[in-house]
C-alpha cells in the first residue's frame, strides 16, 4: 500500500489542488488550513466542518503528518535537543532555547550538508536528502513549547538555501494569514551564501538573514569553509550591499571563535573592513568541541577584545552565550549518535 501523503506543510495552492481532487468546494481548501495551522489538529477526522463522507475519501489518501519527536534530552539551562525521524530511517535536530522573555526554536532543513565545514559535525555525515516544508514544519509544530515560541532560526542541520523551495514553503505558511501568521521579523534564515538561493532570499523576503563568515581572509575561509571556493565571502557581501537591510531586515554575520586561527585583532580588523557600509550585526560564537577535531575554542578574553575592536568602529558586536553544553551541543551531534547506534 502506498504511503498516505502529508497535509501539513502544504501551502493554500497546494490545499485547494487537494479540494479539487476530492470534489470539495473552494473554501475548504482555506478550512483545511485553518484546522491544520490555527487549530493544529493531529487528524483528518478532526477537522469536523468537512462532510463525513469526504473526510473518509480524504484519509484514504492524505494524513496530517505531525510526527513526534523520537527522543530528547534537557539541558540544565531549559534548553531542549529534540530528534525527529525523517526519511530512510534519518534524524535530524530541532533544538528549544528559552531565555528570559524570548524562546528560540532553531530548526534543520536537510538531512546531512553537502557543504562539509570541517568544525560542523553534521557536515560529516555527508548529505542524505532535503527536508519537505513538512518536515520542516513538524519540528516546529509537533514540540510542546509550540505556544512560547517568539523566534525561529533555520540554524539546524543542513544549509537552509540549497533547500530553497521547501524553504520559502515553510516560509510562506509560516508568515501568511491562513498559516501561522508569524512576522517575518520573529523569523531568521542562517546560509554560507549559496548564490541562487541567496539571490531569490534577497528579493523576496521579508525574513532576516545570517550568514556564516568565521574568518574574513578568503584563503583561510576555504580551508574551514569549502564552500568559500563557489561563494566566495566577499561576492556574498557584496550581493547583500545591493538590498536594504537598515529596516524590515535584518543581516547579521556568524563568527564562530576558534584559538590561534581566527581570533586576533587583524581579523577583526579585516571583519571590518569587508562588512564597511553595510548596516549589520557580528554575533561571536563560542566552538562547541567536536570528536577528532584539533580546533579549540578561543578564550573569553580574546573574544572581548574583538567584540570591543569592532564595537569602537561602530560595528554592533555581541558575544553569544553558550547554550546545552552538557547535551550534545554541536550541531549534528545527536543526530550522528544515533545514526551510529543503527550502525
Amino acid at each position: 500500500m502506498d504511503a498516505k501523503r502529508r497535509l501539513l506543510g502544504m501551502t493554500l495552492k497546494e490545499l485547494k489542488d487537494v479540494a479539487l481532487e476530492f470534489s470539495l468546494p473552494a473554501y475548504a481548501s482555506q478550512q483545511i488550513a485553518d484546522w491544520l495551522y490555527k487549530k493544529r489538529v493531529k487528524s483528518i477526522s478532526d477537522m469536523t466542518n468537512i462532510s463525513a463522507s469526504k473526510r473518509l475519501l480524504l484519509e484514504k489518501v492524505y494524513e496530517v503528518g505531525l510526527i513526534a519527536p523520537s527522543e530528547s534530552m534537557k539541558s540544565v539551562d531549559g534548553t531542549i535537543k529534540y530528534l525527529f525521524p525523517v526519511a530512510a530511517g534519518r534524524f535530524v535536530e530541532a533544538v528549544y532555547i528559552p531565555d528570559e522573555d524570548r524562546s528560540t526554536l532553531c530548526v534543520s532543513s536537510q538531512i546531512g550538508c553537502k557543504m562539509n565545514c570541517s568544525f560542523c559535525m553534521t557536515g560529516r555525515q555527508g548529505f542524505n536528502g532535503n527536508l519537505t516544508s513538512s518536515d520542516i514544519l513538524n519540528q516546529i509544530q509537533a514540540i510542546p513549547e509550540f505556544d512560547s515560541l517568539t523566534n525561529i532560526v533555520f540554524m539546524g542541520m543542513g544549509e537552509p538555501l540549497d533547500n530553497v523551495d521547501e524553504l520559502f514553503k515553510a516560509l510562506e505558511i509560516l508568515t501568511s494569514s491562513y498559516g501561522y501568521g508569524w512576522s517575518p521579523k520573529r523569523i531568521t534564515v542562517s546560509t554560507i551564501g549559496v548564490a541562487k538561493g541567496l539571490e531569490r532570499f534577497l528579493a523576496e523576503s521579508d525574513c532576516h538573514l545570517a550568514v556564516s563568515m568565521h574568518t574574513p581572509f578568503p584563503s583561510e575561509r576555504l580551508s574551514i569553509m569549502p564552500a568559500e571556493k563557489a561563494f566566495p565571502i566577499k561576492e556574498v557581501i557584496d550581493k547583500i550591499k545591493q538590498h536594504d537591510f537598515t529596516h524590515q531586515r535584518r543581516v547579521s554575520f556568524e563568527y564562530i571563535m576558534f584559538d590561534g586561527l581566527n581570533d586576533d585583532l587583524k581579523h577583526a580588523e579585516g571583519v571590518a573592513k569587508l562588512v564597511a557600509g553595510l548596516s549589520c550585526r557580528i554575533n561571536l560564537i563560542r566552538f562547541h568541541a567536536i570528536p577528532d577535531s584539533p580546533l579549540k575554542s578561543s578564550n573569553t578574553a580574546n573574544m572581548n577584545a574583538f567584540r570591543d575592536a569592532l564595537t569602537k568602529k561602530g560595528i554592533v558586536c555581541t558575544i553569544r552565550s553558550s547554550r546545552g553544553e552538557d547535551i550534545f551541543a554541536a550541531c549534528g551531534m545527536l543526530s550522528t549518535a544515533k545514526k551510529e547506534q543503527k550502525l
